[in-house]
């Protein structure tokens, strides 16, 4: 049952990223307040869906659920419990899933701390996050649902990756995914400064921060994934050319 809770409420996180995106955008165009204001309480909104939905699939983990596919695939009941947290995004589906709760962990972060910003830019940033969040939504409940269940259930399941069976696990990926995923504020600044005809020196002062706090966790994941990779995978040396931690490091120079 609590999976298919954690299913649902990812479909009402896309029900309502669809109107996160629409309502603020044509509000601002067409100078209607109400639906500018829909765009904050929507971002917070959709924030707690998501989380909620990961949790879910969190506690499919701890409570060794093998009718959840994505658990029976990445975990078994003698998996400590550091790795079957950290096993939630141990996989594609999983990871996912944690690439969208912190997309709108940001979005969300968005709306609390723009209230000083006007009211129509900081509703095209939002919307334009709700446009980014809605293709991961989509590609998650289409093509990557961590939801599915197996029938009939596995008496145990097929154990963590041995490899990352690791504390860098626990660190590296969060802090990884919230530098990238933080650039999408910059990225949603530039757009609604376009859209709003005001691409001035005020635009790059109000996303500044933003950009900052992103390239930090960012420096901060590539440093903790290339300490992992030089005593865990074995590439022979701090970086040593491992090419997941080299295509990090690219958007952070």
């Amino acid at each position: 049952m609590i999976p298919e809770l954690g299913h649902f409420s990812l479909i009402l996180a896309l029900a309502l990223g669809i109107l996160m995106a629409i309502l603020p955008l044509t509000g601002a165009y067409r100078g209607v307040v109400t639906w500018i204001a829909f765009a904050r309480p929507a971002a917070v909104a959709q924030f707690v869906l998501i989380a909620f939905s990961y949790l879910c699939l969190t506690w499919a983990f701890l409570d060794n659920d093998f009718s959840v596919k994505y658990v029976a695939t990445h975990s078994n009941t003698h998996l400590p419990l550091i790795y079957k947290i950290s096993g939630v995004w141990g996989g594609h589906e999983g990871s996912l899933l944690l690439w969208i709760l912190i997309l709108s962990g940001w979005t969300a972060a968005v709306a609390f701390f723009s209230r000083s910003l006007p009211a129509s830019l900081s509703s095209r940033v939002i919307a334009v996050m709700g446009l980014i969040g809605i293709g991961f939504l989509l590609f998650t409940l289409l093509t990557s649902n961590p939801f599915l269940r197996l029938f009939p259930a596995p008496a145990e399941g097929r154990d963590l990756n041995p490899l990352l069976q690791d504390f860098g696990l626990a660190v590296h990926p969060p802090m990884l995914y919230l530098g990238y995923v933080g650039f999408s504020v910059p990225f949603a600044f530039s757009i609604a400064a376009l859209l709003g005809g005001r691409f001035d020196s005020a635009w790059a002062r109000w996303t500044r921060p933003w950009a900052n706090f992103a390239w930090m966790f960012l420096t901060i994941g590539i440093a903790l994934g290339s300490w992992w990779a030089y005593y865990e995978l074995g590439w022979g040396g701090w970086w040593f050319w491992d090419p997941v931690e080299n295509a990090s490091f690219m958007p952070w120079l």
